[in-house]
């Protein structure tokens, strides 16, 4: 029996650890770029709460050095604070991502890490990770 059980306190954050706090799921719009152009295609992240309390939480968006955030390109991650998601609801968040003169043709893989927070954003509690293949043609 621990401390905390004897004056009826239960530790939630075991539970948030043990299973995954997120459905994620990711699509892009137009599916593929043309190569060595200043193009861009938005990435849409569907995010679902899945637990029973009040998630803080953001994404991170990876994205490779041929790819970025702006027509420049010389950004590569971008991280978006979302506040408290409530229990059973649904997020869409846009991201825009662009090509420029030195996105070469082939396949680019994108990660998207939905990260549960506790207290303020410093503290991770968890992580579900995803990728999604982009095509530049």
């Amino acid at each position: 029996m621990a401390f905390l059980d004897f004056f009826g306190k239960k530790n939630v954050g075991e539970d948030l650890v043990k299973k995954v706090p997120y459905g994620l799921k990711l699509s892009l719009h137009p599916y593929r770029l043309t190569a060595n152009k200043a193009e861009s295609i938005i990435l849409y992240v569907n995010l679902k709460n899945l637990k029973e309390e009040v998630l803080l939480t953001s994404i991170v968006v990876e994205v490779p050095k041929n790819l970025g955030f702006d027509q420049t390109g010389l950004s590569t991650t971008r991280e978006i604070r979302l506040g408290e998601i409530k229990p059973k609801e649904e997020k869409e968040i846009k991201v825009e991502i662009w090509g420029n003169p030195r996105t070469e043709q082939g396949e680019y893989k994108i990660g998207v890490t939905a990260i549960c927070h506790y207290r303020n954003y410093g503290y991770v509690l968890n992580a579900e990770k995803r990728e999604i293949v982009l095509r530049v043609i």
